[in-house]
């Protein structure tokens, strides 16, 4: 991605701090101690889906644990438990590897109202996010310590899938997992910089809508989901 605007950008907060722009001998500081890269250090995927599971339980969320083969059906089996009836899903490859392309069009034959993003119609896909029961995506990167899903919204990806329906699943492959937010910006950060393209929103979920601002009181739903479910795949 492109960074556009940033030598003006830079200007005008030069000109506004009273200062010029110093833009020789500056150095990125080196902290003696980084407790933050010891959190996990040295987890493997296994421990670290444990950790994951466990804080699950801390955040209202249900945990579920399948491979490729049987990712469809858990789908299938959550779906059911919420009692379903529509679905907006993300436009990903990754429905083609995981075999949910069929999936969607099987559920759709069933009577199940898919809908998959789709970028040229604009708005209006915000408008059937509202409506659906559910909004299905994978994690691009997930964090085990907090249970937070990383989602690259792209034009095939609307942050309203994970947002508007009432409910919602996110579909976490094992090998995405990370020990916590450290790592995860690191990747992020590593991306840029190899000229990879990242995108220009990335949403941090952990679980259903949840406040606990006002007096302490814990009222889930206030501005997403109601319930979530996690489905860890074996890859």
């Amino acid at each position: 991605m492109a960074i556009q605007n940033r030598e003006s950008f830079l200007d005008n907060l030069a000109k506004n701090l009273g200062r010029p722009r110093r833009e020789e001998g500056v150095e990125r500081p080196e902290w003696s101690v980084a407790p933050q890269n010891d959190v996990l250090d040295g987890y493997s995927q296994d421990e670290l889906v444990d950790v994951l599971a466990k804080q699950c339980e801390s955040i209202h969320t249900n945990f579920k644990q399948t491979d490729s083969a049987g990712l469809a059906q858990t789908i299938q089996e959550t779906m059911e438990a919420y009692g379903v009836k529509s679905v907006i899903a993300a436009d990903d490859e990754r429905n083609g590897v995981y075999g949910l392309d069929n999936f969607y069009k099987g559920i759709q034959e069933e009577g199940i109202n898919v809908h998959v993003w789709d970028p040229d119609i604009g708005k209006e896909n915000q408008a059937i996010a509202e409506q659906a029961d559910v909004g299905i995506t994978f994690s691009d990167i997930t964090l085990a310590e907090s249970a937070t899903v990383t989602l690259f919204n792209n034009k095939g990806n609307g942050r309203s899938i994970s947002l508007l329906p009432q409910t919602y699943i996110a579909i976490i492959p094992k090998s995405t997992l990370v020990p916590r937010l450290t790592q995860a910006t690191k990747k992020i950060h590593e991306a840029n910089e190899q000229g990879r393209d990242v995108s220009s929103c990335v949403s941090f979920i952990s679980g259903p809508s949840n406040s606990a601002d006002i007096e302490m009181n814990l009222i889930v739903g206030v501005h997403g989901p109601v319930k979530a479910t996690y489905i860890v795949v074996d890859d």
